[in-house]
């Protein structure tokens, strides 16, 4: 077991690079698959999951080779579409592998994939769309298999802007004969990036950022080189986190665009933000003033940023209203955040959040991912030595977390009990 080690109270000073998006990355490297070839991948953020699909690609038979700043994968030996029962649980992501194989090769068995406990997430707006695009489907114990002769374009109307579902119509679909449209698509720029990275491999797809896609099947797809857009949480959260720790950062590789809703609640919270090319500087108040947050699909508030947003609202001046209307469960990091000292009510979906002077260092456990890193952030604030337990579900979505933090006058380190 994995833990950190914080000695709060330092404002955290300086310039951070940002990594590539995990969120464009796993889709990206499923879409690898698609081209039966040489796929050149630059700007991967080095972290679990990302670790976990190439893994996966290697147990379907493709090989993935690292040559300094990129990834090389070869797909044109890949020999299987039984994606490994026991790497599906690992994370959720991972079902995005399904619509590629399904794709290529008309076939993808796997079970219902894992990754943070969060709320309910179920792939039944995948499986729909399978069906819809003329895959038949079967399931049995728990493994799903998806079949079909031929992938034939259809008109596709998601009940929600489901990201993944988004992911996976598009992968499937590349290949398929005719036009497919997808009404209701999520709009994030992960989804662009995917548009994007297909499109420079041969693909005819259009709309992407908009909530109407249309793909037209192509026969065959090239070798592609394709450079991953920054990560566009991990930007906020180090400007969140130096929201909280009154100090100033410059962020470099950062497309300001992609974080509009965050910068506009920061700078409603009192900090001063300057958009810079390539990048984004932030000066933090003395205190931050208590602001209102709803989360929304894009391009509204994003919930990965909701829990890191609420935790700096913990500390700021004034009672704050956090609505969470994606994911019912991403509020279990104030009952850790509790232990430190902070104070809030919870009614259904929103949190009322009553700001205080400080937070006292504690032990915590990280429930997911984005929970996980707010309790970073706490005990970055918090006077005294915190120790954030379970972090591999930190490790998930954040490259070089504690070197960068420490880049910035922090005091983190690595404990491996």
């Amino acid at each position: 077991m994995a833990s950190y080690i914080i000695e709060g109270g330092r404002k955290l000073e300086g310039e951070v690079d940002i990594s590539g998006a995990k969120n464009s990355a796993l889709p990206i490297i499923a879409g690898t698959i698609l081209n039966g070839g040489i796929s050149k991948l630059y700007n991967v953020p080095n972290i679990h999951d990302t670790k976990m699909m190439f893994r996966i690609l290697e147990e379907l038979g493709c090989k993935v080779k690292k040559d300094k700043n990129k990834y090389i994968i070869d797909s044109s030996r890949l020999n299987s579409c039984d994606i490994p029962e026991d790497l599906m649980r690992e994370m959720r992501s991972s079902v995005i592998i399904a619509g590629a194989l399904i794709g290529k090769n008309r076939k993808a068995c796997f079970s219902c994939p894992g990754g943070c406990d969060i709320g309910s997430r179920p792939i039944d707006l995948h499986l729909k769309a399978f069906k819809e695009l003329g895959i038949n489907i079967s399931e049995d114990s728990g493994r799903i298999e998806c079949s079909a002769d031929n992938i034939n374009g259809s008109k596709i109307r998601l009940d929600f802007p489901s990201v993944g579902a988004t992911e996976n119509i598009i992968l499937s679909s590349v290949l398929a004969e005719g036009e497919t449209t997808i009404i209701n698509a999520a709009m994030e720029p992960e989804i662009v990036d995917l548009q994007n990275f297909l499109n420079r491999m041969g693909a005819k797809i259009a709309g992407a950022g908009s909530n109407v896609i249309v793909i037209n099947g192509v026969k065959k797809l090239k070798d592609v080189s394709y450079n991953i857009i920054p990560d566009r949480i991990e930007a906020g959260t180090f400007l969140c986190m130096t929201a909280m720790n009154g100090g100033e950062v410059k962020l470099n590789n950062v497309i300001s665009e992609h974080i509009e809703p965050v910068i506009q609640k920061l700078e409603d919270a009192g900090c001063k933000l300057n958009i810079i090319h390539n990048g984004i500087e932030l000066k933090a108040p003395k205190r931050l003033r208590a602001v209102d947050i709803k989360t929304m699909p894009y391009p509204g508030f994003p919930t990965d940023m909701q829990s890191i947003f609420g935790t700096i609202m913990t500390v700021a001046k004034g009672t704050s209203i956090v609505i969470e209307n994606i994911f019912e469960n991403r509020f279990k990091y104030l009952d850790e955040l509790s232990r430190m000292g902070a104070k809030y009510t919870i009614e259904g979906r929103t949190a009322i959040i009553k700001g205080v002077r400080k937070l006292n260092s504690a032990n915590v456990r990280a429930k997911d991912l984005r929970g996980g890193i707010s309790l970073v952030i706490a005990g970055m604030y918090a006077n005294g030595k915190t120790k954030v337990d379970n972090i591999e579900y930190i490790l998930r979505g954040y490259d070089n977390l504690d070197n960068k933090i420490r880049s910035l006058g922090g005091r983190i380190h690595l404990y491996n009990e």
